[in-house]
């Protein structure tokens, strides 16, 4: 519960900004209040962190991720924003910079911007090159600045056009943090010239992300989008919450082998896990009356209809290597057939244990939750981001991607992998764009790749700046704390770099 103290040390706090210490009053507010009720299984599982509510306070009232459709109030305007529909470029960057002040989510910034070449395309025919670039460089500025944050994301549409590329082009020379980037790939429309323009900006600044868009699209449908780290779900909706399962921790508290884990332990905590989102669901909807007060609501740009929630999963290796252990079998998660085969049957379980759970105004996934890898937080220490390889022992490329790919098709509301890449990558582009294809076609869902020269560190899905750890007190950007956790306490940023050569690239594009 908040104490007087968290209020005071916030308030006297010289390593938060102004608009921070007014986020983090209204969580430490929230908190003065009682949790949504739960059974007291639940509760004791919660406080052991087998189950993580991703600290998201104690009375929903607005949903985690929400995800508007830009495109019918550029289309049609807004009552309450007082706008008409946009004519020109000029008004369709200047309504969505007043949207995006009016999105809420569990950051305080909206975690979703649009994907900002399909809505603009419409405005540009008329517009210069010149005029297109300008225009553009200011209002990339501005979400910068106005939303300091890397979990506010945008989406780039699977075709070439000059909206798309102006915007690489523009992310290599501001080097910004804001905003979050992913490419939707795919196959057939998605060109060599646009991965390689797209290869050379995560050169420069680590974006953007690559999605395999014919897998999202069988998932989600056409109307979806990455948002946040690299969360996929509808646009005109969202997530109403996202909790989480410490695989490692059900592990640990079970002190049983594989066999009694998959068949009694595992399903009892997908239940408690499940209790406790449906409660937070419940006072969400039917408590805090968003849904029946927010402008976005009232006028059709979001929909309860396309909601559900995020069921999350993290420590999938270390819970595999405790498991083998016990069955008296050698061999390590992303180093072992066996290991690696275990882990395939713990999460296509959980999968089907969660595919099997009803949950409250989930329409936008047939009454059920969304299953997540869930990417880490600041606070994990001793286990590994979703279903990941643990840091500083990844193999080799081809081992690495052959490890995690057989996941990827479970979860439909997001999985990536981070990727570092030495300096053979710069000097092998087109290689890089065979890997990225060959991943697609191996099962990967979602995926990037480090530079260890660059500026940016990948943290989880979200970027920060080395620069700007080296002054966290002076940082401006919400997420730099978090990053600088992540750093020094899981050491995000010591992971195995990969060379990246024509031949072992090859050899991928046939994985």
């Amino acid at each position: 519960m908040t104490s007087l103290n968290d209020i005071r040390n916030l308030v006297t706090s010289s390593t938060h900004t102004y608009k921070q210490k007014v986020s983090g009053l209204a969580g430490l507010a929230e908190n003065l209040l009682e949790a949504p009720a739960v059974s007291d299984e639940c509760a004791r599982a919660l406080e052991a962190r087998i189950i993580c509510d991703m600290y998201e306070g104690n009375a929903p009232y607005r949903a985690r991720y929400i995800l508007p459709d830009y495109k019918k109030v550029l289309d049609n305007g807004s009552v309450f924003l007082e706008l008409k529909p946009a004519t020109n470029l000029d008004e369709a960057l200047a309504y969505l910079l007043i949207m995006y002040s009016q999105t809420p989510s569990i950051t305080g910034y909206p975690v979703y911007l649009g994907d900002l070449d399909s809505l603009l395309l419409p405005y540009v025919g008329d517009v210069s090159d010149s005029d297109l670039y300008n225009k553009l460089r200011l209002f990339w500025i501005s979400m910068d600045r106005m939303y300091p944050d890397a979990f506010a994301h945008t989406n780039l549409s699977s075709t070439y056009n000059r909206v798309a590329k102006t915007i690489l082009k523009l992310e290599r020379e501001l080097l910004q943090v804001v905003p979050n980037i992913s490419l939707k790939v795919d196959p057939l429309l998605t060109s060599d010239e646009y991965l390689l323009d797209a290869v050379s900006t995560v050169f420069a600044c680590g974006k953007p992300h690559f999605i395999n868009d014919v897998m999202m699209q069988s998932d989600l449908g056409d109307k979806y989008a990455a948002v946040s780290c690299y969360n996929s779900l509808k646009i005109g909706g969202g997530s109403h919450t996202l909790v989480r399962l410490n695989l490692k921790e059900v592990a640990l508290a079970s002190g049983c082998n594989s066999a009694e884990f998959l068949d009694i332990e595992l399903p009892k905590y997908v239940k408690l896990t499940a209790e406790l989102m449906a409660s937070r669901i419940n006072f969400l909807v039917e408590e805090s009356n968003f849904f029946n007060t927010d402008w976005l609501a009232r006028e059709g740009v979001i929909s309860l209809d396309n909601f559900s929630a995020m069921f999350g999963i993290f420590g999938l290796a270390e819970a595999v290597n405790i498991l083998m252990e016990r069955d008296g079998k050698d061999g390590t998660y992303g180093h072992s057939d066996t290991a690696d085969a275990l882990s395939y049957l713990i999460t296509s379980t959980t999968a089907g244990l969660v595919a099997g759970t009803e949950m409250p105004y989930c329409d936008g996934n047939g009454g059920r939750a969304f299953l997540h890898s869930q990417s880490g937080i600041d606070l994990d220490l001793g286990v590994t981001a979703g279903t990941r390889i643990p840091i500083g022992t990844e193999p080799d490329l081809l081992s690495h991607l052959k490890t995690v790919a057989r996941h990827h098709h479970l979860f439909a509301s997001g999985i990536s992998d981070v990727l570092s890449f030495d300096e053979t990558a710069v000097n092998n582009p087109q290689a890089v764009v065979d890997v990225i294809r060959g991943a697609f076609v191996a099962g990967m869902r979602d995926f990037t790749f480090n530079l260890d020269s660059n500026d940016f560190i990948r943290i989880t899905g979200y970027l920060v700046r080395k620069s700007d750890l080296v002054n966290i007190p002076e940082a401006r950007h919400s997420s730099t704390k978090l990053g600088a956790g992540s750093v020094r306490d899981s050491h995000v940023d010591q992971r195995n770099l990969k060379r990246v050569v024509s031949n072992e690239s090859a050899a991928g594009s046939n994985s």
